[in-house]
């Protein structure tokens, strides 16, 4: 008799464990695991030969737009769900990623260089001891504050493959912008920008690939973030395009709106290369 007992109640045991884990996964329904075995998808390979046409250029995504929001949120980390900055700070630390300081990816950043520039760091203030009288100081940590990352740039090259008469963009790199506020502007008046660092897109195509990112239509659709990149799911506008002097940013020579016009102009051109190409 005693032996049925610590029978059913071993059995007892054991199925309060297989509710408790399925419990931990996202809701119990079921377990997703497709999108985190998937690998990118290799793109065409393209001869030099085959290059007919080719021009660089650098987009500025505004990540709280409504389209691009996907990669902005969640700004705290979620169990399957990780924002675009929370995902590239994972596979830094992880050393997945390599920060580089420009986007010619030569120079490496450390994450300590990465924290300073996110304004995270120790802040030491003085204050004095009740009982002793004494100055004592007074170490703060000042953590890194994702969500001031609120732009993006893009670094690509449009091509036309002769090969295969298309003309497509291939990613060459990323780079998350912080949006700040210096301590002592309390009113808010001066905004601040700070790139972090560049990844070099390719490297990162593997990371991407295996994490998926809301998808606001379908959730069981799932897609990922190098889905995301690649069928060029986010809005943005053309910021820089490559010249002799490499330092062409629109924001140079236009302001206001006419940066915006600027832009479409260049997108126009691209697409009118393209369209005189072909024979009706």
């Amino acid at each position: 008799m005693k032996k049925l007992l610590l029978l059913f109640i071993g059995l007892f045991l054991i199925s309060g464990v297989f509710t408790r884990t399925n419990a931990q996964g996202v809701d119990g329904v079921y377990t997703k695991h497709i999108t985190a075995k998937r690998k990118p998808v290799p793109f065409q390979y393209i001869r030099e030969a085959d290059v007919m046409w080719s021009k660089v250029l650098t987009r500025r995504v505004n990540l709280t737009e409504k389209r691009n929001l996907p990669l902005y949120y969640p700004t705290v980390e979620m169990e399957d769900r990780k924002s675009l900055i929370q995902l590239m700070m994972w596979g830094i630390k992880n050393k997945s990623l390599t920060p580089f300081a420009t986007d010619e990816f030569l120079t490496q950043y450390t994450l300590n260089e990465i924290d300073e520039r996110f304004g995270a760091g120790v802040d030491t203030t003085y204050d004095i001891d009740p009982e002793t009288g004494e100055t004592i100081p007074i170490i703060t940590k000042k953590p890194a504050d994702i969500s001031e990352v609120k732009q993006l740039l893009v670094k690509e090259r449009w091509i036309f493959d002769k090969q295969r008469s298309v003309m497509e963009a291939r990613i060459i790199g990323l780079c998350p912008i912080r949006e700040y506020y210096r301590d002592d502007d309390l009113d808010h008046e001066d905004v601040h920008f700070r790139k972090l660092f560049w990844i070099f897109f390719p490297e990162a195509r593997n990371i991407f690939a295996s994490q998926a990112i809301y998808n606001p239509r379908n959730q069981s659709q799932e897609i990922s973030f190098d889905d995301f990149f690649v069928k060029r799911m986010f809005d943005g506008y053309i910021f820089k395009e490559s010249n002799v002097y490499d330092n062409r940013r629109i924001e140079e020579y236009a302001t206001g709106l006419d940066v915006l016009l600027e832009s479409e102009r260049i997108k126009n051109e691209i697409f009118s290369y393209e369209h005189n190409l072909w024979e009706f």
